[in-house]
């Protein structure tokens, strides 16, 4: 059987109108699973939890997974209140993006994101006992990790692998496009909102290296498996994430899903991403070296 694809929560700030078209749209694409909710800054309110709980209901409606998605590093009372509310919403499955969010939901079924570090059995055997439905692979590990991992998986317990998009490589308590703008964290004046697709971050010699979203930093370019979709199907990996940007998203969706019926199509639609990542894709981690490297090549 296929895996399912699923597009992943938006991490960057956008306007309320944008988002609310943007979901529009998703509604009327090949996307299985939705994941909606802030999990960068809670400053970031331009839809506030009814609202995602209504645009939650509106997608189901049209027939998709919905799972609402927390923040993924807490640091005020306020977003405890906030995160309690999401995990105690009754309706939907949540995806924990830290362990506050796994204690607070354990007894019932949840996902856990990328940012929750699970490198082994071991801890998968754990949060299964806890209720665990669902693992996001952490993006800094292997196909061979996997491999060792889905022979030994809780029985019950899906896997999903993030495919494409940019890669969540850190976060901290600093935000760092403000500092960028040399405003201070708490004077940010959402400066976020200027860039749709994070800030980009050159190393000394002037090329493309890190990408800045509020206080997480991202790689510059996109992780793109779509060229490993055939042993990923395989592996008997239940889940494929799609990571939302400003542009294409539409276009990304329906290449990695006709990819999925179609193996014969994945040398074209590898052509076609080219066109989409403005700093080229990187599938380093999956291959089990560094990240930012590229080891499949578009024929």
């Amino acid at each position: 059987m296929n895996p399912k694809l699923s597009l992943g929560p938006v991490v960057y700030y956008w306007s309320r109108d944008t988002l609310l078209e943007f979901y529009e749209q998703m509604a009327e694409l090949p996307i299985d699973i939705i994941y909606l909710g802030e999990t960068i800054c809670s400053k970031r309110t331009v839809l506030r939890l009814e609202d995602w709980l209504t645009l939650a209901e509106t997608l189901t409606a049209k027939g998709k997974e919905v799972v609402l998605s927390t923040l993924t590093l807490l640091e005020a009372e306020s977003e405890m209140k906030m995160l309690r509310k999401i995990c105690d919403n009754g309706t939907f499955m949540v995806e924990a993006n830290d362990m506050a969010a796994v204690h607070i939901l354990e007894g019932s079924s949840f996902v856990t994101g990328p940012s929750v570090n699970i490198y082994n059995t071991r801890a998968l055997s754990k949060l299964a006992q806890l209720g665990l439905h669902r693992w996001v692979l952490p993006v800094e590990l292997s196909h061979d990790t996997l491999v060792d991992m889905q022979a030994n998986s809780p029985a019950g317990v899906e896997t999903e692998v993030f495919v494409y998009g940019r890669l969540p490589l850190a976060y901290s308590a600093r935000c760092f496009t403000a500092r960028a703008q040399n405003l201070a964290k708490d004077d940010c004046q959402y400066c976020c909102l200027d860039y749709p697709d994070g800030l980009t971050l050159s190393s000394q010699d002037d090329k493309p290296f890190l990408t800045l979203n509020g206080i997480q930093t991202q790689s510059s370019c996109h992780c793109n498996l779509l060229s490993a979709l055939p042993e990923l199907t395989k592996m008997g990996v239940n889940v494929l994430r799609i990571s939302p940007h400003s542009k294409h998203t539409d276009k990304v969706i329906n290449i990695f899903h006709q990819g999925l019926r179609e193996a014969n199509s994945i040398p074209e639609g590898l052509k076609s991403l080219e066109r989409f990542m403005p700093f080229g894709g990187c599938d380093g981690y999956w291959y089990g070296q560094a990240g930012m490297d590229k080891w499949h090549e578009s024929d």
